[in-house]
Order: structure tokens, then sequence, then C-alpha cells
């Protein structure tokens, strides 16, 4: 291609560009509004300044494990904190998020461990039956952490080297993450299911994640400090980036373990939920409750 007036001495450089990505959006919400509440989970309460704080922990800890870019961290969790917090941390270290579907088998499951490569793997104590026949039929060997969610009160054993909070405690709260190398940096991997054979990799890369997130933003009509009730499952293409928008907006992610429709009404009035997603069945059971 012939060059013009205009490819001259104009060339990319730190000072014109910067990779696109949307951890920058929990940076910027935490600078401008950090006492703005970010997270409502159960009695538990955290803003954006606790959100991106404790999402440094988390991205400190696992770059201290040795968790590096382009190694795999999945995420076996409900729609909780500890999932928002791996939004951001996994990828903080240039890590890539693998967000687990709850609802598969351990079959399934064991194969994606062993296709993603799986360094960490973090595990909500609900899904841990499930998750420990996964990891024995499987050739990866990830270093294993417990998640405890205080809003979970059924059976559930822990199966990790470590508990979550105890990972993250250790963590530098300060940590200086390192912008992507590239905005093409793969920043999650997720995988298809309900087809046939094995399961397929699907990767999504900063650049995309950043787009979609803010077009989010633009076809939702999320105005400043929206709040967003999780009905739609995290694993699901990472809640169609939702768990970025928000940080754009500074909005209120309210998290829900499971979909029922008493809890979804009892949310809406106390948190004045202005939106939320899900597919239509989710829709029928709340018009129909």
């Amino acid at each position: 291609m012939p060059k013009t007036i205009y490819d001259l001495d104009l060339d990319r450089n730190p000072a014109n560009h910067q990779p696109l990505t949307p951890l920058t959006f929990l940076e910027r919400a935490a600078a401008v509004f950090p006492e703005r509440v970010a997270i409502v989970h159960g009695g538990l309460s955290r803003t954006y300044a606790d959100f991106y704080a404790r999402a440094r922990r988390l991205a400190s800890s696992l770059a201290r494990l040795g968790v590096r870019r382009g190694d795999t961290v999945s995420v076996m969790l409900a729609n909780t904190p500890a999932m928002l917090e791996a939004h951001y941390g996994v990828p903080m270290t240039g890590g890539v998020l693998n967000a687990l579907n709850t609802r598969l088998d351990a079959g399934v499951l064991g194969f994606t461990l062993d296709h993603a490569e799986t360094k960490v793997l973090i595990v909500d104590r609900e899904f841990a039956p499930v998750m420990k026949s996964a990891l024995a039929r499987a050739k990866a060997s990830p270093f294993v952490i417990d998640y405890r969610d205080p809003e979970y009160a059924g059976p559930g054993e822990g199966i990790g080297d470590i508990d979550y909070e105890d990972f993250i405690s250790a963590g530098d709260p300060g940590f200086a993450w390192p912008m992507p190398q590239d905005e093409w940096d793969a920043i999650s991997l997720n995988y298809t299911s309900g087809t046939t054979g094995d399961p397929k990799g699907v990767v999504f890369h900063h650049r995309g994640a950043y787009l979609l997130a803010t077009g989010n933003i633009l076809t939702g009509d999320m105005v400043r400090h929206p709040v967003y009730l999780w009905t739609l499952p995290m694993f699901h293409c990472n809640g169609w980036c939702f768990p970025w928008s928000l940080s754009i907006a500074a909005g209120t992610h309210v998290c829900l373990r499971q979909v029922r429709a008493a809890r979804i009404y009892e949310l809406m009035a106390k948190h004045g939920v202005t939106h939320m997603c899900g597919a239509p069945i989710v829709m029928s059971t709340i018009l129909n409750a």
C-alpha cells in the first residue's frame, strides 16, 4: 500500500496509543467513584475502592503463584463477588479466565480442564463434589482454591489447597498490573455445550470484551449508576460482558446464586433494580410467580 503524508512521523507509540481492555473500566470507577457501592450480596456491600483492591489482591496472589500471560485460570462459581473479582483479577495477570458451566457433568468438566490447560481452579463448595470427580478424571493438576460463600448454607466439602479469602488476603491491594501487550490478547475462554461431540473453546480478546461491554451500556440505555440484578449466569459468555459493563457507569452488581422468583422480587424492591438479563424461561418464571 503506498504511503501518504499521514503515514509520515505518525507511527503508533505510547503517547498516542493504548490497547483497549475492560480492566481500565474498574480502574477508573475506583478512582472517580471510590465510595460508590459496586457489589451487593446478601448482607455484604462493597465499594468500588474495595472491589478494585480485592481484584488487585487476587491478581497479585495469582502472579505470585506463577500465573502469567496466556495461563488459564478456571472458576466453578455461582454469581458471587468472587466471580466478579475473577473477571478483573485473572486478566490483570495476563491470564485467561475460564468460567465453567455449573450445570455440566464431571466428564465434560474434566475434558474442559485438560483442553484449557488449567493452571489454577477456584471452586465454590456447592460444586465441590462434581469438581472433585472432574479432577479425578482429568490429566490436568491445577492449584485448587476453595471459595466459601456465606450466602450458601448447603453441603459441600473443601477440596482445595487454600481458602479463597486466605489466598487473596496475602495479595497486594496496590498490585501494579500490566496492560495487555496487545488488545488482541485473550481475556477469557468459554466453551460450547449442548452440542454433539466435545465442547468447543471460544476465545474473547481484550478489545472485543471492551467493545461489547461498552455496547451494552448504549443498547441497554444504562445511564450513570444502574443497578443490575444477576439473573443471567456469569459463566454464560462472561455474563454477556456485563461484569465489565457495570464499571463503565459505576453501577451496582446485585448478586444472585439461584433464579427464584420470590428472591428476585425481594431484591428488586430492596435495591431498586434497573436492569437484568436472562433467557425467556427466566422472564416466564418471574411473570408466572
